[in-house]
């Protein structure tokens, strides 16, 4: 059964930002800035003392399954 919210497709491009920002984290004031608090409010991100947005265990682990598992799915053709 499906039990874990939605992401839209915007939000799961910005994930994938999160995670390539790394430590450095994303600033708050850009477009993706909505999307940031989006994925803080489902807990897969946190504001950090200096304002930025940083994966989250929980935001890691999705950015595996939603994000990573994409990618590599979508390299394999069908029936191989």
């Amino acid at each position: 059964m499906w039990d874990e919210p939605y992401l839209e497709t915007c939000c799961r491009a910005t994930l994938h930002r999160l995670a390539l920002a790394g430590t450095l984290g994303r600033p708050d004031g850009l477009k993706d800035g909505p999307c940031l608090a989006r994925l803080a409010g489902m807990g897969l991100a946190q504001r950090r003392p200096d304002g930025r947005f940083a994966l989250t265990e929980a935001g890691t682990a999705r950015h595996a399954q939603d994000v990573l598992r994409r990618g590599i799915n979508a390299a394999v053709p069908h029936g191989a």
